[in-house]
């Protein structure tokens, strides 16, 4: 573990996803001390005399939106919205599309068929268009939205997992566990999953900033966590119309998405590097 976390800051890279990954959530466990007003107080202080979101300056480091709020305190407070749901969803994702994958690798034959062409199906849909039927038919919620991303990321664990464990379980200390009786719990907790757990870090850790992206996706086009509680996405939606005229109301969440969903990538990259020995030398 420390010789991983050695190579990772080693990797100006990483050090840069680390450190953003890390701000992001300090400001998500301070956010009530950090925030400089109550983000759903709406105020006149905080709109011009035309009735205008104020810009960035003053009072108000990011500026307001459009019903008077300040923007830093919404974007600290939706910085919580979307690590929960970012890592929830990831996670719920990597259990479900690690235990189908292991499963159908370990045992094939009928049940492996059958797990499989299930995520197959999965996967034809489009994950986006899926998500958003998904949200749509249930009331969105933190816990809803996070289950529906979940629903929708889990396939390409579970192909990546099944690939590997495809090929494990045809290694010869898998078939001398099952030559002198070892139970298949045995086998796939104590044998098979060990030699998984390098990919399964590394896909859950790129996963996160996909899920990110879903998530604010989702809450722009309105089927995402709903108003008054901030997220990213929902924050961009609400002030979509004073784009041209207000433009740090996109540009600040914007940059926060792309952010968190950049330093995931990085970390992600960097840890499928120093994990997977096939791929060293190839950058």
């Amino acid at each position: 573990m420390l010789n991983i976390l050695g190579q990772l800051f080693n990797r100006p890279s990483a050090v840069f996803g680390i450190a953003v990954i890390l701000l992001m959530l300090f400001a998500a466990a301070f956010a009530p001390w950090l925030m400089p007003h109550d983000p759903f107080e709406q105020s006149f202080d905080g709109l011009t005399l035309m009735g205008e979101p104020l810009p960035p300056g003053g009072e108000f480091p990011l500026g307001t939106d459009l019903l008077g709020r300040d923007l830093a305190s919404r974007l600290i407070l939706g910085t919580r919205t979307s690590l929960i749901i970012g890592i929830l969803a990831n996670g719920i994702a990597v259990v479900m599309g690690a235990f189908v994958g292991v499963l159908a690798g370990y045992f094939g034959g009928w049940l492996g068929m059958v797990l499989m062409r299930f995520t197959d199906l999965m996967m034809a849909f489009p994950a986006l268009l899926l998500a958003i039927v998904l949200a749509a038919i249930f009331k969105p919620s933190l816990l809803i939205v996070a289950l529906v991303i979940a629903m929708v990321n889990w396939v390409q664990m579970a192909r990546v997992v099944y690939t590997e464990a495809r090929s494990l379980a045809e290694r010869e200390f898998i078939q001398v566990q099952k030559a002198i009786g070892s139970s298949p719990f045995r086998i796939l907790f104590r044998h098979l999953l060990p030699h998984l757990l390098s990919s399964i870090i590394v896909f859950g850790t790129l996963g996160i900033s996909t899920t990110v992206l879903l998530e604010a996706t989702l809450s722009f086009l309105g089927v995402g966590v709903q108003p008054p509680t901030p997220s990213w996405g929902n924050i961009i939606f609400e002030n979509q119309t004073y784009f041209n005229t207000a433009p740090w109301l996109v540009f600040f969440p914007g940059v926060a998405i792309l952010l968190l969903a950049l330093a995931f990538n990085l970390v992600g990259d960097a840890l499928r590097d120093i994990l997977d020995p096939t791929l060293k030398g190839r950058h």
